[in-house]
């Protein structure tokens, strides 16, 4: 214990897009950080790694375009489902009109580099099990190293970015509440002659091993190395608890898909996971300490998509940390809600609505019928909308959201 003063002035735990986006800004900031996390880097993490416009704009903002262009770039979604093939582009706007897709084992590891070049100090293989409380304040984290060794390192202020799980939200008191959509997804790896395909693929139309609609969606994203992120999500709520197994799914998706999509190979890691998504947390924050990125439950309902909330949030984050003496217990919900609260609302109300077995197979064939409902579908789904678009589609999606926050009985955050 250091009984003469904080080891660090800011203390990230977890290290992937939303911690190290967090270190990186608040080290550029001229803040002493310290990024912690419990895996050694390079490390795999389940996720689809699609990078729509809004991640790519993070990322931008962090000086890794080049970087990310020597990767793959895409123009957008070509979407599949009842009997229809549409291709839509990235609607640009204040944001970038490109996409692309980075496996996590690379992206994380280079973030995680990237706040290290930035000048916070990271460690490796040490898991945060507790916390130790001066008042309300958070004084010191408590780690697990390499043969059960304990060590306490002393902060200023703390910064939560453990991921969909947060077992140290757990500790401060963050509560996932299960009544609001949420999503179980897996994925895999699969070699394919299209990795350089231009295009992500998602197909609306997800059927189980029986033949039956799964209200969720399945994804290919090409890699650019030879081989492409395969996945499917399903949406569940506690009232309707999700009732189908992701990997076989998976293996019945890839077999439908196989021949179109030019897959060569066989399945390769998969994994799954449970997505929180919407802001269906409550305790985010505390005197000194706040929760970040997936910790936060700062995922798109509609898509699944996570990376570009935890990097944009490292950022909002990091800005608030500037005043050190800010009281983050009312000010980062806050901020989350101003952000993200509108549209987590009508986006997790929306998944909600496509949970009724009727919905999806009668309006799923209307939609796909039309390239400007599609295209609408794309930027609200993807939340491709920011607070300086002035378009119409833009302000219905904000009105919309405004409306729906206002008949939450638990609003996002909250």
């Amino acid at each position: 214990m250091n009984q003469s003063g904080p080891d660090t002035d800011v203390l990230v735990v977890g290290a992937g897009p939303a911690g190290s986006a967090t270190a990186a800004w608040t080290a550029r900031a001229g803040l002493q950080t310290t990024l912690v996390d419990a895996a050694v880097f390079p490390r795999d993490k389940t996720c689809g790694d699609g990078l729509t416009p809004r991640a790519i704009g993070e990322l931008e903002r962090l000086g890794l375009a080049d970087w990310l262009r020597a990767h793959t770039v895409n123009h957008g979604l070509r979407a599949h489902g009842f009997g229809q093939t549409l291709h839509l582009r990235w609607p640009g706007g204040t944001l970038p009109d490109w996409g692309s897709a980075v496996a996590r084992t690379e992206l994380d590891d280079h973030l995680r580099t990237t706040a290290v070049k930035s000048g916070a100090t990271a460690v490796d293989g040490e898991r945060a099990v507790d916390v130790r409380m001066d008042g309300d304040r958070v004084a010191a984290v408590v780690f697990k190293g390499e043969g059960g060794t304990t060590r306490e390192i002393a902060c200023n202020r703390l910064v939560v970015a453990d991921g969909v799980r947060s077992p140290l939200g757990k500790k401060l008191g963050r509560e996932w509440h299960r009544d609001t959509v949420y999503a179980v997804a897996g994925r895999t790896y699969v070699d394919s002659d299209r990795s350089d395909d231009p295009w992500i693929s998602s197909h609306l139309e997800l059927r189980d091993e029986r033949g039956e609609i799964v209200t969720g969606y399945g994804w290919v994203f090409p890699l650019g190395n030879g081989s492409v992120n395969l996945g499917a999500g399903t949406l569940a709520t506690a009232k309707r608890p999700a009732d189908v197994a992701i990997k076989p799914l998976m293996a019945t998706y890839a077999a439908s898909v196989r021949d179109d999509l030019a897959l060569t190979g066989e399945l390769r890691m998969p994994t799954s996971a449970l997505l929180p998504m919407g802001g269906a947390v409550s305790h985010v924050a505390g005197r000194n300490w706040a929760l970040v990125g997936d910790a936060a439950a700062c995922v798109n309902p509609l898509n699944g998509e996570g990376i570009d909330y935890g990097l944009e949030g490292g950022r909002l984050l990091a800005d608030l940390l500037g005043d050190g003496t800010a009281d983050l217990t009312d000010a980062w919900p806050a901020l989350l809600a101003q952000h993200y609260g509108e549209s987590f609302s009508i986006a997790r109300r929306l998944a909600g609505l496509v949970l009724t077995p009727w919905v999806l197979p009668r309006l799923g064939p209307i939609g796909m019928r039309s390239d400007l409902l599609m295209t609408l579908a794309l930027r609200w789904m993807g939340n491709l909308v920011t607070d300086d678009d002035r378009d119409r589609a833009a302000r219905v999606w904000r009105f919309a959201g405004r409306r729906s926050v206002a008949r939450d009985a638990r609003p996002p955050f909250a």
